[in-house]
Order: structure tokens, then sequence, then C-alpha cells
């Protein structure tokens, strides 16, 4: 078993009421209702704030993975299948194959956005391994990534055959405020540090097609030179929706979303999950252990008392 302490790591719409009664999970897909000429939206203006009575909300950005659905065990599971698809050994002496135990996972997932720059750090820290790859440790920096780029692309391969079987259901919550922001004339974007034909299949099959085709704006790490915490994604998004960021409201799931978040100039709200529960969202404008009682009214409101507060 391989596990190691991260403890040195520095780093630094509205949709008409649902009846009573009725749950999202009969009904996994339904149609998205077109934008309502009833409600009005405040024109975009560097210099201008929303107009009275409009919504301060112009786009809601969720993360993917701990938000749209908790992921991270699955990623975990993909990783472990990779090293022993491959034959991994970190370090390169060790004699059993290389093995990411829970608690550990959930550190190094909570403090370095990204699968490569997970990898790359973990055999920088313990010694490149060798594999069926490379029998003998890489030593040249084309060989390193090379190996990188080949553990990357078959855990991708591997964490879509692990969605496809079905098995994983939205988080509570995320379907119906989708559905209501869309309802309410509201931008509707999903940013994701993860791989992209890995996301696209997660929501594909989460989403259905017509809500992912609906979206406004889809971003992932392929997107972008620079992983969560830099706020790169968030700052495309602005400028892809055509939405200052102070208009823009976050959904996250960890310190690491956060920060780019707020990097971005965006206000973010947390629903955790059990790997996030205890990090410090003291940045975020709310926290919720999920969805499923938040109401796009809800967060229309929390968005205007921050803009007023600042």
């Amino acid at each position: 078993m391989a596990s190691t302490s991260l403890l040195h790591l520095s780093i630094s719409s509205s949709l008409p009421s649902r009846r009573r009664g009725a749950s999202p999970l009969l009904r996994p897909h339904p149609p998205l209702l077109r934008r309502s000429p009833l409600r009005s939206r405040a024109p975009i203006s560097a210099a201008a704030g929303p107009a009275e009575g409009a919504s301060p909300l112009h786009a809601l950005i969720f993360d993917c993975d701990g938000v749209i659905l908790e992921s991270e065990h699955l990623h975990r599971q993909a990783y472990n299948d990779a090293f022993a698809h491959f034959s991994v050994r970190s370090p390169a002496s060790s004699s059993e194959i290389l093995f990411w135990e829970t608690d550990f996972y959930d550190e190094l997932q909570n403090r370095i956005g990204g699968g490569k720059p997970k990898m790359r750090w973990y055999f920088n820290e313990n010694g490149w391994p060798s594999s069926s790859v490379f029998e003998d440790p890489p030593v040249e920096s084309a060989d390193k990534e090379k190996l990188i780029d080949i553990l990357q692309d078959w855990k991708t391969e591997r964490y879509k055959e692990i969605i496809k079987s079905g098995v994983v259901k939205p988080r509570p919550g995320v379907l119906r405020l989708m559905d209501d922001v869309k309802g309410a004339g509201i931008k509707l974007s999903v940013c994701s540090a993860a791989t992209k034909s890995s996301v696209i299949l997660c929501l594909e099959n989460l989403l259905g097609l017509e809500r992912f085709q609906g979206l406004d704006c889809f971003l992932a790490g392929d997107d972008v030179k620079e992983k969560k915490p830099d706020p790169s994604i968030y700052l495309t998004a602005s400028q892809k929706l055509g939405v200052l960021g102070k208009n823009c409201l976050v959904v996250e799931d960890s310190v690491i979303g956060l920060q780019a978040a707020t990097g971005a100039g965006m206000p973010c709200i947390i629903t955790y999950t059990s790997s996030t529960a205890n990090q410090d969202f003291k940045d975020a404008i709310a926290t919720y252990p999920d969805l499923s009682n938040v109401r796009l009214e809800d967060l229309e409101l929390l968005l205007q008392k921050t803009l007023v507060a600042s």
C-alpha cells in the first residue's frame, strides 16, 4: 500500500413549482422551459448595476465533480485500476502496486486540481515509478510526460466505463435548480477541471442531452492552461457568457474551487461532500450540505445582499 502525508505540501427559470409529492427522480430529464418573457434581465454594463426589480443573478456556474455528482471515490477507483493495469510501483523499489487510500486521496484531491498534476506531484515526492510502460523509472522529462499521459488516458476511459454503468446519480436539487435557472432566463454554465471527454460523458448521462446542449457555456480542464485554484476557467467563462464576475454565482464543493471562483471576482456558495466537509469555507457566501432545499429565489436574495454589502 502506498500512502503518503501531504502535511508538507504548501499550495498556498423559475419553473412552476412541482406538484406536491413529485420527485425529480421520477422524471430524470424533463424538458427545459423556454426563456420567460415576463422576467426582465438587467443589461450587462461595467458601469451600471442591476436595474431596480431585476435579478442581480445573471449566470449560475456549476463545478461538476463533487457538485453535480459525488465522484471522487470513482476517480480514486479509476486511478488505482490504472496503477494496477500498468503495474505502477512508486517508489520503483516497492514490492507492491501503487494504491491510493481513501484518506490520502481526499487530502490530495482537495489540494491539487487535475489528474496529471496529482500524479506528477506524487511521483516527484515519492519517486518516479517502474511500470509496464517503462521498466526503469523515467529520467527524461519527455518520458515522464509520456508516462503521465498514458496513465491519465487509461484512467479517463476507466472512469467513463464506471459512469456508463448507471450507478451514479445527480446530487439532490441539482436538476431542479438548473431547470429553474433556465426557466428564469438566467444563463447556466458548467466549469470543471477534469478531462473534457469525461465531463461530457458525465453531463450527458446525468443531466440528459437536452440540458447539456442547453448550457450557455461549458468549459473543462482542457480549455485553460492553468487548473483550479487558478481562476482562469472562471475568467474565461465570464468572457464567454458576457456577464460580469459580480453577477455570476459559482457552486463549488472544495476550497480549491472556492479560491478559483473568488480569484475571478465571483461570489461562491459551497455544497460540501464527505471529503470536503471539514475545509475552511470562510470566503463562501453560503454553505450547504446539498441543494435539495435551496431555491433560485434564495440565491438571488443572497447575491443581492452580497452586492449591497460590497
